[in-house]
């Protein structure tokens, strides 16, 4: 099955959030590709986390967005 995508660029970051006390971190584990038709997304892992992390994704914006923890939101 093949799909095809807006563009070469990936439209979101994956991340896994994982929690230590009141401080989030913010590992970058993966990206998402909208498909062209607006109606789904490919997506690439480059692993999974098996400590219990959120798995959250986010839109890649041009400046990246910080948590105040030194980690991405």
């Amino acid at each position: 099955m093949t799909t095809e995508t807006t563009n070469d660029r990936p439209t979101h970051r994956i991340y896994a959030v994982t929690k230590n006390g009141k401080k989030r971190f913010w590992q970058p584990i993966g990206a998402l590709w909208a498909h062209a038709d607006g109606k789904g997304f490919n997506e690439k892992r480059d692993y999974q986390p098996l400590n219990g992390a959120e798995i959250v994704i986010r839109e890649i914006r041009d400046e990246p967005e910080t948590d105040g923890n030194g980690g991405a939101q």
